[in-house]
């Protein structure tokens, strides 16, 4: 197809392969992406994708995170752990995301769900786990505060992923982003809104130069 041209030499380049953002594409489009990574024998991850624009294809859909994963063999070891904490099931989709990524790039991932502030004490049981990881992604919508929480109490690099999650002013993100870029906890950086697979790319990076 004239409007597809593949990037196969961007992990010799970066360290880490194409990720196919698949929102606004078609299936017959994703279909040829596919039978060009097939022809390789590469792996092939689709971000933001619906079940009908994968139909038919072998690999794995994962329809909380809307991603399509092919693999072919066990990626190459990248470390961890990297914690995916995560304020409510609500910001589920953009944390699976993220976790989904984290295993394409070779990652080791430890999910920590429903952790919000409107209830920290389900954080702080986790305090011994979360130590143990080398990079924390945090997740949260409304007024994203759950990032300079674990910002004040962890030593680790902390990716902060806002959410289109809340009512009224939380204007489908842009509070918790507001939030994120303002907290008090020093050293936190910032993806964009429900931005799981850069955050997981971004820990990536971290654990790369860290190694």
């Amino acid at each position: 197809m004239n409007d597809v041209d593949l990037d196969f030499s961007r992990a010799e380049r970066t360290g880490m392969p194409e990720i196919v953002y698949g929102e606004s594409k078609s299936p017959e489009q994703l279909h040829a992406i596919a039978q060009s990574h097939a022809d390789r024998r590469a792996s092939l991850l689709v971000t933001r994708c619906r079940p009908e624009q994968v139909e038919g294809l072998d690999g794995e859909y994962d329809a909380v995170a809307r991603t399509f994963l092919k693999q072919y063999g066990a990626p190459t070891p990248a470390g961890g752990p990297v914690g995916v904490v995560y304020a409510g099931s609500s910001d589920a989709p953009v944390a699976r995301e993220a976790i989904v990524t984290l295993r394409y790039l070779g990652c080791t991932a430890l999910e920590f769900g429903d952790c919000g502030v409107a209830g920290i004490h389900r954080l702080l049981t986790h305090r011994e786990r979360l130590a143990a990881c080398r990079v924390l992604i945090c997740l949260a919508g409304f007024e994203g505060a759950l990032p300079s929480v674990l910002g004040g109490l962890m030593p680790q690099p902390i990716i902060a992923v806002p959410t289109s999650v809340g009512y009224g002013v939380a204007e489908g993100g842009r509070a918790a982003l507001h939030a994120m870029l303002a907290s008090c906890a020093p050293g936190i950086v910032v993806v964009n809104i429900d931005n799981g697979c850069g955050a997981a790319m971004a820990a990536r990076r971290w654990l790369g130069s860290a190694s």
